[in-house]
């Protein structure tokens, strides 16, 4: 009679994994991208197109004139705020709090960054195609849900140090994808809206500074910042994380408010806006690009900056920081598992697919030829990490599992 519970644990423990672990939100990416790219290549194809690219009424009523947009320069919008509330709690009282713990993540980030762009353009460059080189960016990117989600599969196999050490490179991997969207993809900037974006944000620091503790005066003044920004010429999304830091880690009655809202729109970012993202980018018609198209110069350079890149710069950034003594390496961790999750870092989906809308603005090819190269990439990382970290790893004690009674 004892062993039978313990029979159907076994048996059901890797489901309920994938609903109630760090697994369940990035399963969802995975079967988000294998529907849309199924939805691209079967006889609903063109309704696919259409429905997300179709245009809902003339530009000049409203310049979000398509589903697409919306989703991209809307709904995403959100998701950038909660990676500012997180970036932000991180940073004033989490795992970034202090110089010693932000120093391996950061480093580590930057070469996690750094590397990829740079094994991106060695390859497009060979190939002389200079117009590929606006998609360095592209590769930089790693996706929190996606890489957690994988991390996620192997349970209470994987150090906790390790767990902590992926989710603060990709918060930091993300600081760096805003500025990079902030600083390189804007161009044709008007003053005026911008002024008037910077008097919002004036305006919802005050509140923050008198400690305001009601949430509608900053929602009402961040969907106006969204509007100003969006007239701009700066990315719109870029007002959701601008936003966030406006908001007070606590209110009058010293409540956790920035943690209650992060906790509250988590969920709803995880769980409903990235997957709607990912649906409606992810979908590529191979019949279109042909073999040629999908091992072309830019597909295989954002695939080769993913997975080569990712590894490399990160594992020799915290190889070399140990050896010189600027910062330890993860707690407990071998060298084995820190390089299966820096091969994990390589998995670039969100992030990857909103950069390559803005580098190839306007030239469909060259986005579905990205779309390709981000989706080789992700998923070979992914694979590979996973096999890498499944058969290094065995920390049973290190981390509850979420079955143990």
């Amino acid at each position: 009679m004892s062993e039978k519970p313990s029979t159907l644990r076994l048996v059901f423990a890797p489901v309920r994994a994938l609903f109630v672990s760090d697994a369940s939100a990035g399963i969802l990416l995975i079967f988000v991208a294998i529907a849309a790219m199924l939805a691209a290549n079967s006889p609903f194809g063109e309704d696919y197109h259409h429905l997300f690219h179709g245009y809902l009424f003339n530009a000049n009523l409203f310049k979000l004139n398509t589903l697409h947009l919306w989703i991209n320069d809307g709904l995403m919008a959100i998701f950038f705020f909660v990676v500012g509330l997180e970036v932000k709690r991180e940073w004033v009282e989490g795992q970034l709090s202090t110089v010693d713990q932000r120093k391996m993540p950061v480093l580590a980030a930057m070469a996690g960054m750094g590397v990829p762009a740079l094994v991106f353009l060695g390859v497009v460059n060979g190939e002389g195609a200079a117009e590929l080189t606006r998609g360095w960016a592209i590769p930089a990117a790693t996706d929190i849900a996606f890489a957690m989600g994988v991390l996620g599969l192997l349970g209470n196999r994987v150090p906790a140090s390790l767990r902590l050490f992926l989710l603060t490179v990709a918060i930091v991997d993300d600081i760096g994808a805003v500025l990079v969207i902030a600083l390189f993809y804007t161009a044709n900037i008007k003053m005026i809206w911008l002024a008037a974006a910077i008097a919002t944000v004036g305006a919802m620091f005050a509140l923050n500074r008198m400690r305001v503790s009601a949430y509608w005066p900053f929602i009402l003044l961040a969907l106006v910042l969204w509007f100003f920004v969006l007239n701009s010429g700066v990315h719109a999304t870029i007002a959701g994380v601008v936003a966030a830091l406006t908001i007070p880690m606590r209110g009058k009655d010293d409540d956790t408010m920035l943690e209650h809202l992060e906790h509250g729109l988590a969920p709803w970012s995880a769980y409903l806006i990235v997957p709607i993202f990912g649906f409606a980018n992810a979908g590529v018609e191979i019949g279109d690009l042909g073999w040629a198209g999908v091992f072309a110069p830019l597909p295989l350079a954002i695939a080769a900056g993913l997975f080569f890149g990712k590894q490399i710069g990160i594992l020799s950034a915290i190889w070399a920081a140990n050896k010189v003594g600027f910062a330890n390496k993860p707690e407990g961790a071998s060298w084995p598992e820190i390089w299966g999750v820096s091969i994990l870092c390589g998995i670039g989906f969100t992030m990857s697919l909103f950069i390559s809308g803005l580098a190839f603005a306007g030239i469909d090819l060259l986005i579905e030829e990205a779309k390709i190269g981000i989706l080789m990439g992700s998923v070979v990382s992914a694979v590979v990490g996973f096999v890498i970290l499944r058969l290094t790893t065995d920390h049973p004690d290190d981390v509850r599992s979420p079955y143990t009674a």
